[in-house]
């Protein structure tokens, strides 16, 4: 974004209030970390939108190898010449600091997964590929990060959690229903400006092609998708919270581990309303006040993925 554009859109994009309503209780340098790397991601979104419009395919797979080699040294990449990986450094140098290195691997793990997808999103809609509903489902848990925002709550908690902890079924569930939501509700309201831009990765647009669903009948079926997973959640949640009161043995270890748990699971049902809100008040999402429904305002579409 241009300087102008920052001072005239920023705010009103909220990508740093969507982040204060879903990571409650976090203190606040740590929230800070994490809003910042939300409106991180965002731009990086906006580049990888940009070099897929504009043709710049080296562009693009210089980006994904300075983004890996930034997550696995951050600190090397501090002052990188391409402002965007200098930030996703900084962003990554602050995030590592605040839980023991296992967490911090284990999070460069997802998120070199995330880059992955984002490349096979490039090449799919390079190629116009579609992918089929089942395919789409399993690459958007990628695209959208669902296993990024949930390693961020232990961050907020202040406590990373044992893997058998993390990976148990009612915990594990909860979360995914959670992000499930958000990226679903997100392909919801993205859904006019994907198709005005003949984007092919949005869970709407895989139900036109692949299901033979109407424009109508596709959004009715992601409403009904979306309800379904609220539904789902609330069940989720109960048993993971009945699950986190378990861990409480009456050791000062049980206690705080059943406390961390508690407040990560709180945090996914905010994640809800935190989403929702976020995506009718965000500049983002207004297509009906652009110029141009396939591309917002405020995005710079100079060859910034040239330099």
């Amino acid at each position: 974004m241009p300087p102008d554009a920052v001072a005239e859109y920023a705010d009103g994009l909220c990508y740093t209030d969507l982040m204060a309503g879903y990571y409650l209780e976090a203190p606040d340098e740590v929230l800070q970390a994490i809003a910042d790397f939300s409106a991180w991601f965002f731009v990086w979104d906006d580049r990888h939108d940009r070099d897929i419009v504009h043709h710049r395919p080296a562009a693009w797979r210089r980006l994904r190898r300075r983004l890996h080699s930034a997550l696995d040294a951050p600190r090397v990449h501090l002052h990188h010449e391409d402002p965007l990986v200098a930030a996703f450094a900084d962003t990554l140098t602050r995030l590592y600091s605040f839980l023991p290195p296992t967490w911090n691997a284990r999070f460069a793990r997802h998120f070199h997964d995330v880059i992955e997808a984002y490349d096979r999103e490039f090449r799919n809609r390079v190629e116009g590929v579609v992918p089929p509903v089942q395919e789409y489902l399993a690459l958007r848990r990628l695209t959208f990060a669902h296993w990024i925002w949930t390693d961020l709550l232990e961050a907020a908690a202040g406590r990373e959690l044992p893997d058998p902890v993390r990976k148990h079924s009612s915990y594990r569930r909860a979360a995914l229903l959670s992000q499930e939501f958000a990226a679903w509700y997100n392909d919801l309201c993205s859904l006019p400006k994907e198709i005005a831009g003949d984007e092919v990765h949005n869970l709407g647009i895989s139900l036109i092609h692949h299901e033979g669903l109407t424009l109508e009948e596709a959004i009715r079926e992601m409403q009904r998708l979306v309800a379904k997973c609220v539904d789902a959640f609330l069940v989720a949640e109960a048993d993971a919270l009945q699950f986190a009161l378990g861990l409480d043995d009456g050791t000062a270890r049980g206690k705080e581990l059943s406390a961390a748990v508690r407040t990560c699971v709180r945090n996914m049902r905010n994640w809800f309303s935190a989403v929702y809100w976020f995506h009718h008040e965000s500049g983002r999402y207004q297509v009906d006040s652009w110029d141009d429904r396939s591309t917002p305002p405020y995005v710079n579409n100079e060859a910034a993925g040239e330099k």
